[in-house]
């Protein structure tokens, strides 16, 4: 299975790509001026360590030197997998040439509300 989500902020177009694997997913999530892996994330369910029966995970993390993608794709991984209950692998890069703190604000937002779209859309 292959989804893909997009959103549209004034200064950039972002995407994420949904790709299952059996039960697991690949998610590549990227956008701006010049789209790159800069990160990957895997994120793997496990009880929660509070002994809730809650959903938690573990998640690893590689990143290229430089790159600031570990936010944005950390969050997207975790967020799926602890829903999901599934392992979830995410890389990409967003790259806007100046970006203010306020415009990295708002891809980390709209990060999440592609990835609460996608499952919204799952569960229906």
């Amino acid at each position: 299975m292959y989804e893909i989500v997009t959103k549209t902020l004034p200064f950039a177009v972002l995407s994420m790509e949904f790709v299952s694997a059996g039960e697991d997913w690949q998610v590549l999530f990227q956008g701006g001026d010049r789209p790159h892996i800069g990160c990957t994330v895997l994120a793997q369910p496990r009880p929660s360590l509070t002994g809730s029966g809650e959903t938690s995970c573990t998640a690893s993390v590689i990143n290229l030197s430089g790159h600031k993608d570990e936010a944005v794709c950390r969050e997207i991984a975790e967020r799926l997998c602890t829903r999901l209950g599934a392992v979830v692998v995410c890389s990409g890069g967003f790259h806007l040439d100046g970006i203010s703190r306020e415009q990295i604000l708002q891809v980390q937002e709209a990060a999440r509300e592609m990835a609460d779209q996608w499952l919204r859309e799952r569960e229906r």
